[in-house]
């Protein structure tokens, strides 16, 4: 990898460069880009998104994508994995009691903490915040001159151990589509692009917006495959709309 290559260009997670594009555009305009600079013809990116949960109202959720392009037989392979496993958060805190106490739900030391004046704000921010005297040592100047600080996880990859664990279950899922080959055609990559909604609810039968099928797809040729989900043939009726609506 280039020295000189800083994806910070494509967006950060603490808001000074906001993210301009999806995160399937990014991942490809970061392989793209490091395919510029190095020469080479296979490359991988990621990209990771954080919020609530599509489905699963107000819980937070880590979605990370990982990408392997081969430039020479133009083929994209992608992993995706969505995790509600994640520490992602943010407060204000106006005591030291209250930010030790976020910082202890949130598994610092081991992850890291940044701490803004507001939130949104990058008038002050401090990232990568590691140990208890920094942290404390931050807030208090905060709090001096404002009456309180905003607190947050520091989702970066390198500070947050989480996010590695579902970047590494995204780069299986990657390596799993890029081992399966098109019955018909035998390219690489033959998997997920689309997926049937509508499992039924195991009390009433109607259908939920969980997952009923898979469709997989080869990238060279017309070939689809439609698989259900025969693991899981029914839905808790808490996910219904009719059963818990």
């Amino acid at each position: 990898m280039a020295d000189d290559f800083d994806t910070d260009q494509f967006g950060t997670f603490t808001g000074e460069i906001e993210r301009s594009l999806d995160a399937f555009a990014t991942a490809r305009r970061k392989y793209e880009r490091a395919m510029e600079i190095s020469g080479c013809d296979l490359a991988i990116s990621s990209e990771g998104s954080f919020g609530m949960h599509p489905t699963l109202i107000f819980i937070p959720c880590n979605e990370e994508l990982v990408m392997l392009k081969d430039r020479k037989n133009d083929l994209e392979i992608v992993g995706k994995k969505l995790s509600t496993d994640t520490n992602f958060d943010g407060q204000i805190c106006r005591s030291e009691d209250e930010l030790c106490a976020f910082a202890e739900k949130c598994g610092f030391p081991e992850d890291a903490l940044i701490l803004r004046n507001y939130q949104n704000s990058n008038e002050f921010i401090r990232k990568g915040i590691q140990h208890w005297d920094e942290l404390k040592n931050t807030f208090q100047k905060l709090i001096t001159s404002n009456a309180q600080a905003f607190i947050e996880t520091d989702m970066r990859s390198m500070y947050n151990s989480k996010r590695r664990t579902v970047i590494a279950e995204a780069t299986e899922m990657m390596i799993i589509n890029a081992l399966s080959c098109c019955k018909k055609c035998s390219t690489p990559g033959f998997g997920v692009t689309d997926i049937i909604r509508g499992l039924p609810c195991e009390l009433c039968g109607s259908p939920t917006q969980s997952v009923k099928a898979f469709i997989y797809s080869c990238q060279k040729c017309d070939y689809t495959e439609t698989r259900s989900e025969t693991n899981k043939p029914f839905e808790s009726p808490k996910y219904c709309n009719y059963c818990n609506p």
